[in-house]
């Protein structure tokens, strides 16, 4: 069944379930990245500054080494006299093991966005299971960091053999030189054995942060279900989308159709149209369409506005213009001032000689 569900998994991972997966800690991230990252500041701090550490570490052991014979043992035990020296030891590290820890966290932060979550140490039954650990540790999974290992192995064996095999001629003779000699013979080494591992890591982080990469959308891969799933979670179900927006019209209508008993006036089609114009003499500038529809809308409001004695006006060439481009709560346009005016006229002129027509 779990082999069914990921041959299935056929669809790229949308921007939500990348987004859901890194807010969890679940990020591409290759190690050999980081490695490259630690082993290039370890080159530059030793390239810049390795000759000092090295020189200072040596001569401070040497001093506590030269002065030991004369320390008071039987006031001062081994320990306590080396811790001294132990402390400047330390402190003349501290900066190359500062800077590693910094290449450490560089790395995670270019690989990905950086993110602060919990996810990845919350307790949970399904790190203690052996069926999941057990994916960790597939076959081909195996494979795959077998081969890198021995890939690196054999590539830094070779960068190694290449740069030391032709200084074995003074590699002999160290025991014979002064300690300082030694410490600049080391060092020039060093970088050149590093300069060689950080060509041979480039080339294994690179090709790494692209198998990772990959592999990570490969996880994350959904089937054609669960993205249609998604979508219905996101942009809503059409079924529930189309329910909602009846709803929401109907409510809409019912507001329309309150207004229609404050409307002056109906202007219809007069079977196909209808607009409740709005116009309170003193208070109004412009009249204002308090509702409007088509078809079976139109008989509604018709029929609202005959209930309420509310004038009906026969003009189809206006009832269709207004429709056509005044919406609900709005002002009538300049464009309609005369033709409206004069319906609204004709409405006052009416009740000023007592007549309410319906038609």
């Amino acid at each position: 069944m779990a082999d069914e569900d990921e041959s299935q998994k056929t669809e790229e991972p949308t921007p939500k379930r990348l987004r859901e997966a890194e807010e969890k800690g679940d990020v591409a991230q290759s190690q050999e990245v980081k490695t490259f990252f630690m082993l290039a500041i370890a080159a530059i701090v030793i390239g810049a500054g390795g000759g000092f550490i090295g020189t200072t570490v040596a001569d401070t052991l040497y001093v506590h080494m030269s002065t030991l014979h004369l320390m008071d043992t039987d006031q001062i035990g081994p320990l306590e006299s080396l811790m001294p020296t132990m402390w400047r030891v330390f402190l003349v590290l501290l900066v190359p093991f500062g800077a590693l820890v910094v290449a450490a966290i560089a790395s995670n932060m270019m690989q990905h966005k950086t993110t602060i979550t919990f996810e990845k140490i919350k307790p949970s039954f399904k790190k203690l299971s052996p069926i999941s650990n057990a994916k960790k540790w597939a076959p081909d999974k195996l494979g795959v960091e077998a081969f890198k290992l021995i890939a690196k192995l054999t590539a830094v064996s070779a960068v190694i053999v290449i740069i030391v095999y032709p200084e074995r001629g003074r590699m002999d003779t160290l025991m014979l030189l002064p300690v300082v000699d030694v410490v600049v013979l080391i060092h020039s080494m060093i970088i050149k054995l590093l300069i060689g591992v950080l060509i041979v890591m480039a080339v294994v982080a690179a090709i790494d942060f692209s198998y990772q990469s990959y592999q990570h959308i490969k996880k994350l891969r959904m089937t054609k279900q669960q993205v249609k799933d998604e979508h219905k979670q996101t942009d809503g179900d059409p079924k529930v989308k189309g329910r909602l927006r009846s709803i929401r019209m109907e409510r809409a209508r019912q507001r329309m159709m309150s207004a229609v008993p404050d409307a002056d006036v109906v202007i219809t089609n007069p079977t196909h149209f209808a607009v409740a114009l709005e116009y309170k003499h003193g208070t109004m500038d412009v009249p204002m369409v308090v509702a409007k529809g088509v078809e079976g809308v139109a008989l509604k409001i018709r029929e609202v506005a005959t209930e309420h004695g509310v004038p009906i006006v026969e003009n189809p060439p206006l009832a269709r213009a207004l429709y056509a481009t005044v919406e609900i709560d709005e002002e009538v346009p300049p464009d309609h001032y005369k033709a409206v005016a004069e319906v609204i006229s004709y409405i006052m002129k009416l009740r000023r000689a007592g007549f309410k027509p319906s038609r």
